[in-house]
């Protein structure tokens, strides 16, 4: 019996980066993309983000695809955000995201850095942080 489990670090915002997300939505959206999450065999282990966008850590099986996984994350939860009125306005993502695999090493860093996200972005722009993303990622395919 062959046993995977790729851990990957997924980000993903609104559409237009809309700060959608006080405290209270921001909670009843994780908390709603967690169960929809369990009840599709997709296992979060962190979930956390800003007013515009979420941090997730995903463990991805054998069967698992990361287009995959976030297709049923991101729109099965506009849907439901939309469906129960749960912003003012029609909620979106943005159609783009992020996704980086994270070794057994820096697990407890990058579980720290997603529940610090209120913290974090008191310091650093949700604009700025995805630039730095993708230079990261950049240097490391090119490199």
């Amino acid at each position: 019996m062959s046993h995977v489990k790729i851990w990957v670090h997924a980000v993903w915002g609104t559409k237009n980066r809309f700060p959608f997300f006080t405290n209270a939505i921001k909670a009843e959206v994780i908390a709603h993309i967690r169960e929809n999450a369990k009840s599709k065999g997709i296992f979060i282990n962190r979930i956390n983000g800003h007013t515009e966008h979420l941090h997730a850590l995903i463990a991805l099986n054998g069967d698992m695809k990361m287009s995959e996984v976030m297709k049923l994350i991101k729109g099965e939860s506009s849907f439901w955000i939309n469906k129960n009125k749960i912003t003012k306005e029609k909620f979106q993502w943005c159609h783009k995201y992020y996704a980086a695999s994270v070794d057994e090493s820096s697990m407890n860093r990058v579980r720290a850095y997603i529940e610090n996200q209120e913290e974090h972005h008191r310091k650093i722009t949700f604009s700025k942080e995805c630039d730095r993303f993708l230079l990261e990622y950049h240097e490391q395919v090119q490199g």
